[in-house]
């Protein structure tokens, strides 16, 4: 009997398969059944059934290799229920049933042989099939991702029940803390299916803010992380449309974009330039911007373009995709993927175009409203500070926005990726620290250890947390408590009441 188990491809227009290792097909949805036929409904069916000679070696042999690398395409054929042999190109990742590692298949385009090559979409329905294949894929993230923090939040939750009654000395403290690490490591897959799944639109209405300031941080810190490597212009609307978002969040996107732009010169010796600008935009009636369609209204439009490498046209249709990645490992293929979801749940799209050799110019586009904001200082000087802050946390995202947060207001800032690190760092001669704000869920040594282990060796400075998971073990170990997400007036006022308790 097949596992009962939540495909979330089951409706896609495409064939999708699930295959273990042994070959097996495990689950068809119903393009596939209809493509192939009888093949798929014999009880057990087998990937073989259907397999081409011509792919080269069998499919249990490919299924094997290709779970040791997912999350990649290539082009396979098969044979379909009429006996004629068709050429896919199939998009393959990786799917975790109770541990056992299937193979997902997701079959997105077929010609079989003989048969005339169709004439290209036309945009718009280029973009419903893209729109279609995305809410397919990020369905099956979506499902995955709430699994997971589901028995997250029981593993991670008792596991802190337990370290709260366990004495220091406990032998068993040592493996808590590893099983805290591993639902940690867990937690951060979780966390990056979860932000770019996401294609709701948020149920609470977010906060009017100035994307001018936001785009001034994160220009700032990649302008002084590069140095003179790059010619940065930067050219902002002086009288920009009020938009709506969350800082966190489209701080995230934007970080991402400009970490695509640095990169794209990462295999050139030559310089180049970036360039950054915001401006109003207003629409009469409906508009095409390349792959994203904006209804008729006002948008404020972030655009980034840079001089590097560029894109290649047959890889740029496919650049949303989750999984979908043109980089090296350790890339993932999410960064866009997680782009695209945070500015669509803002109501917003981006727009890509690109040329290979030349550059790329991305554009954000945000709902706005026509009052407009005009730029001025930071009014409330309240919150700036001289003091030495160490920011501990795993995500490197989190690490850039409070170091450039922290940095504009004032404060001195370090940074560490892991408690160890942290250790390190306080370590230094003539480092004085002031305050430490530490995630406490983290791979390594978790920001509870690290609290432990400053007190141990009797430094007496305030220490903040911050979680999106769980609450400080000890509240009177910690000066404050910060739920993530939060925006730079949290993190600022936070950190303010932590130095002065």
């Amino acid at each position: 009997m097949k596992p009962e188990v939540v495909f979330g491809l089951e409706n896609a227009t495409w064939p999708a398969l699930l295959v273990n290792t042994a070959g097996a097909v495990m689950l068809a949805n119903t393009a596939a059944k209809s493509v192939f036929g009888a093949a798929l409904t014999a009880a057990p069916a087998q990937l073989a059934a259907i397999w081409s000679p011509e792919n080269g070696g069998g499919a249990t042999e490919f299924v094997s290799l290709w779970l040791q690398s997912p999350a990649a395409t290539t082009t396979l054929k098969f044979k379909t229920s009429s006996g004629t042999m068709a050429t896919f190109t199939a998009a393959i990742c990786q799917f975790n049933n109770n541990g056992e590692k299937w193979l997902v298949l997701q079959l997105l385009s077929g010609i079989s042989e003989g048969e005339a090559v169709p004439e290209a979409k036309s945009a718009t329905e280029g973009d419903a099939a893209l729109k279609q294949k995305l809410d397919c894929v990020l369905q099956l993230a979506r499902t995955v991702s709430l699994d997971f923090n589901n028995a997250l939040t029981g593993v991670l939750a008792h596991t802190s029940l337990l370290l709260g009654k366990a004495e220091a000395d406990h032998p068993w403290r040592r493996s808590l803390l590893e099983v805290e690490k591993s639902a940690a490591r867990a937690a951060e897959i979780a966390s990056e299916l979860a932000l770019f799944s996401r294609q709701e639109k948020e149920s609470r209405r977010a906060p009017a803010g100035n994307l001018n300031q936001l785009v001034t941080r994160c220009v700032e810190f990649f302008r002084n992380a590069q140095g003179a490597r790059f010619s940065w212009n930067q050219n902002l609307e002086r009288s920009l449309f009020e938009s709506r978002f969350e800082e966190v969040k489209v701080q995230q996107a934007l970080t991402k974009i400009l970490e695509n732009a640095v990169e794209s010169f990462s295999h050139s010796a030559m310089s180049g330039s970036i360039s950054v600008q915001t401006r109003n935009v207003e629409l009469t009636q409906a508009t095409q911007d390349r792959n994203v369609r904006l209804a008729a209204g006002a948008y404020v439009c972030v655009e980034i373009s840079d001089t590097g490498s560029g894109i290649e046209a047959e890889a740029l249709p496919r650049i949303f995709e989750p999984f979908f990645t043109t980089k090296k490992a350790p890339h993932r293929g999410l960064g866009l993927a997680l782009v695209y979801g945070i500015i669509s749940n803002h109501g917003g799209g981006v727009a890509i175009s690109s040329m290979p050799g030349k550059g790329t110019s991305a554009r954000v586009y945000l709902p706005a409203e026509k009052s407009r904001i005009h730029n001025s200082g930071v009014a409330d000087t309240g919150l700036r500070g001289t003091a030495t802050v160490l920011v501990v946390d795993d995500e490197g995202l989190l690490l850039t926005m409070s170091e450039t947060i922290l940095s504009e207001f004032g404060y001195k800032v370090l940074t560490a990726n892991n408690g160890q690190k942290a250790l390190q760092v306080l370590a230094q001669p003539g480092v004085k620290v002031d305050l430490i704000v530490t995630d406490l869920v983290m791979p390594g040594m978790g920001g509870r250890e690290l609290i432990e282990r400053v007190r141990k060796q009797g430094l007496d400075l305030p220490i903040m947390c911050t979680s999106g998971y769980v609450l400080p073990e000890d509240k009177q170990a910690a000066s404050g408590y910060l739920q993530k997400p939060f925006t730079s007036t949290e993190l600022l006022q936070k950190v303010k009441a932590a130095l002065e308790s």
